[in-house]
């Protein structure tokens, strides 16, 4: 019996240790990050010196520039630029639209509007007609023998009741991708589309949109909330005519990189765990919580483990994943190469939510996996991140999954205020707060941590 109980005493501790050791370690990378992060910095220098950095722009190439030097400096043993060919697709002048009516006299107001990525302009002469307002597709297929000749605006709101504001753009986003196909089956000459917000200010939010090869390509563009709701007004007692101008058009693909930084495995080196974020962004804003805040943080993850001297078991590479926005040529072509090296991808994780509060992380892993996950949560409650999901992955890292079936992970941050800023003027460096920034890295380390230790 004494044997017995020693043996589970043993047992016990030697479970406890390892804890109090991860415990002790997360700390060590918290307090590394928390006091000598470089991250905020280096976010500044991305946004205010580079700015815009669409794929195929000057701002791309000054970026991928930026991100191989910071990648070095924060202590990659390797770094590399992965070629891939991007599209270029160019907004090539001022988005412009005013509406007018009659409303005892002659009124004309501008709109504030901005062309969706890789539509087609208006041409030089611009574009006016009768605006027909829809508030989703099946009112579009009621209102079909009113739309030829005329502008379709996508009247769809955010739904409100979503907690999680993503599901609210899952939800409302296809007016933006699909609407202007959409309309053009049914003779339609132009698209204005609500912006993907449920913000209280009148910055239009860009974004791409799809054209289906089966019909004509419309001009389209985002319009701000107020200007969309005062034009939904407008719509009610009388006909409203909108005029467009916008130059939007593609140049020919051109040659872009994913920026690599590498630490080498010390136990199982052919391993590979896969953490990072996407260096393009819109060209109508500094892109910083899209996506500048998961390209710093990555490179932070980097920094700070080697400044705190670990050797990871597995091997580690810290990815600036070029053309998500407007392409995923840069996940792709990562995927692609993985796959033609016969390399193994065991984990990978993408920061691309903004650099808000971290709340938790959503996974697309087994039952098995899953349940190991959630053994780590006491040792991420610390720091915030505890609520453990099954529903995530992010679209750079997609390839990965669907190409091996790479268990994958996506940071999750607090997203009330996301679609606030996404993809609009007011992504800027000033809306990103130090502290959420930092306390985003030191989840992701922690993760990386467990996952590089007792593997998936």
């Amino acid at each position: 019996m004494r044997a017995f109980l020693f043996l589970l005493s043993f047992l016990l501790v030697a479970q406890i240790l390892p804890a109090q050791d991860d415990s002790l370690m997360i700390r060590k990378i918290a307090d590394e990050i928390l006091q000598n992060s470089k991250a905020y910095e280096n976010l500044r220098v991305l946004t205010k010196q580079i700015g815009g950095r669409l794929a195929g722009s000057p701002g791309m190439v000054k970026a991928e520039a930026w991100g191989a030097k910071t990648m070095k400096e924060s202590g990659a043993a390797n770094t590399w630029l992965q070629e891939c060919m991007v599209p270029h697709w160019v907004r090539g002048g001022k988005d412009e639209a005013s509406a007018e009516y009659d409303n005892g006299k002659k009124i004309k107001k501008t709109l504030d509007i901005v062309a969706l990525g890789n539509s087609i302009g208006t041409g030089p002469k611009g574009l006016k007609a009768q605006v027909v307002e829809v508030k989703s597709f099946a009112d579009l297929e009621e209102k079909k023998d009113q739309v030829k000749g005329k502008i379709v605006f996508y009247n769809y709101k955010f739904n409100p009741n979503f907690v999680k504001t993503f599901n609210a753009y899952s939800d409302a986003v296809k007016y933006r991708g699909q609407g202007p196909s959409q309309a053009a089956r049914y003779g339609a000459v132009g698209v204005i589309v609500r912006s993907m917000s449920h913000s209280t200010d009148n910055n239009p939010h860009t974004g791409s949109t799809r054209y289906d090869s089966a019909y004509p390509k419309l001009p389209a563009v985002a319009i701000g909330l107020k200007d969309a709701d005062e034009l939904s007004t407008l719509l009610k007692t009388k006909p409203v005519s909108v005029s467009l101008k916008t130059n939007g058009h593609f140049l020919p693909d051109t040659i872009g990189h994913n920026v690599i930084g590498e630490l080498k495995g010390s136990t199982y080196p052919d391993e590979i765990i896969t953490i990072g974020g996407h260096l393009d962004s819109w060209d109508n804003c500094e892109g910083a919580h899209d996506d500048g805040t998961g390209c710093v943080q990555t490179m932070e993850i980097l920094r700070s483990l080697v400044a705190l001297g670990y050797q990871p078991k597995r091997t580690i590479r810290f990815v600036l994943f070029a053309n998500e926005e407007n392409g995923l040529r840069g996940g792709t072509k990562y995927a692609a190469e993985a796959k033609a090296k016969n390399e193994k991808h065991v984990f990978a994780l993408e920061s691309d939510a903004g650099g808000f509060t971290p709340r938790g992380f959503g996974f697309t892993v087994s039952d098995a996996q899953f349940q190991k996950i959630l053994s780590w949560k006491p040792l991420l409650e610390p720091y915030g991140a505890s609520d453990l999901t099954r529903d995530g992955g992010g679209a750079d890292i997609g390839p990965l999954n669907r190409t091996f079936g790479t268990p994958v992970a996506e940071l999750n941050p607090d997203s009330q205020r996301y679609f606030d800023i996404h993809h609009s003027r007011n992504d800027v460096f000033e809306n990103v707060n130090k502290r959420e920034l930092e306390l985003g890295a030191v989840n992701m380390a922690a993760l990386i941590y467990l996952v590089d230790k007792y593997g998936l």
